[in-house]
């Protein structure tokens, strides 16, 4: 299998600076930002990547020599988002990266499936947490029939480029569980489209993230490692506790796309991001790389991390000691 991380955490220095540091964790890969909710801080020049083959082999040289390679691109978004301001953009990242991917020799996009508004004219995405209701049926009905006729288009780039794009499972998106993946690709007859398993948004779900590669299969096209600590709050609010908070003009807070940006996290929060091994165990995540193994023995697992209790490089450490700990067993 091949370990790596993924580079979003290290935009605060230089590519050269960040190829460092993962070679410094004793990894092998470095999965790159390319758009969607965050800027592509180091691919900055994707359209001369994508029209020069000597603009992509410049690129690629940053890497000769450093026991470090490219696994796969990212550009997590929302494609669907009826504001065009932040969907149109977003969806041109994700083709972008398609065609970034194929001039690299890559075969991996990782990316959100997206979310519509629930109408016609709607300004904002929808989210139906459960669907009790036929009008909710029905919304999320359109609301396919519009997803399928996005990653249609996409999946047709992606045969073109030599690329497959794999969906992170997340809440707040039209696809976040095995029904929804598996209802977009049967609907669409999606041929490149599958699954990134990202095990932490499974865990707060409740979901069992090696239940869940062994029910997808070779749906799953490639993984992020990243943990989840349930809190005792949870008892309280539940995993769906919307205790965030909005941040002020001039606080500091990250842009979204258009006027969107993120929240404060709730204070007394239900479940946190963590690093591996802070919410579950080595002797977990060795049966979580045996799973992704038994689909694909080169399926590329990259550490993403999001534990705001731990510094940049030492939240790293923590997960890539975990990480190399349990392909050691494995």
């Amino acid at each position: 299998m091949k370990l790596g991380v993924y580079d979003a955490i290290l935009h605060d220095r230089p590519l050269d600076q960040a190829i460092e540091v993962v070679a410094g964790l004793g990894l092998t890969g470095m999965e790159i930002n390319s758009g969607g909710f965050l800027p592509p801080v180091h691919l900055p020049d994707m359209d001369d990547i994508i029209s020069s083959p000597a603009a992509a082999k410049r690129f690629l040289g940053q890497f000769d020599g450093t026991g470090i390679e490219i696994a796969g691109l990212n550009c997590n978004g929302n494609p669907l988002h009826p504001d065009p301001a932040i969907g149109q953009a977003h969806a041109a990242d994700v083709e972008r990266s398609v065609r970034a991917a194929g001039a690299l020799g890559q075969t991996r996009v990782v990316t959100m499936s997206g979310l519509p508004g629930a109408e016609d004219g709607a300004s904002v995405p929808n989210w139906f947490v459960n669907a009790w209701n036929s009008a909710s049926l029905d919304a999320i009905d359109r609301q396919f029939d519009v997803a399928v006729a996005f990653w249609q288009r996409i999946d047709r780039l992606a045969r073109d480029n030599g690329v497959k794009v794999a969906l992170e499972l997340h809440p707040q998106n039209i696809v976040f569980n095995p029904a929804t993946i598996r209802r977009l690709v049967d609907q669409g007859g999606l041929t490149n489209i599958g699954v990134e398993l990202d095990a932490s948004h499974l865990f707060w779900q409740q979901m069992d993230p090696i239940a869940v590669v062994r029910d997808l299969g070779p749906l799953v096209l490639h993984a992020a490692a990243k943990d989840v600590r349930i809190n005792p709050a949870v008892a309280i609010n539940g995993v769906l506790d919307n205790s965030f908070r909005k941040l002020r003009p001039d606080e500091q807070r990250t842009n979204l796309g258009g006027d969107e940006w993120a929240n404060e996290w709730p204070v007394n929060s239900s479940w946190d991001f963590v690093a591996l091994g802070r919410g579950h165990d080595t002797a977990y995540w060795t049966e979580f790389l045996r799973a992704l193994h038994d689909v694909d023995p080169d399926m590329a697992v990259n550490i993403e991390h999001e534990d705001t209790s731990l510094g940049r490089i030492e939240g790293l450490e923590i997960a890539a000691g975990v990480l190399r700990a349990a392909l050691s067993t494995l």
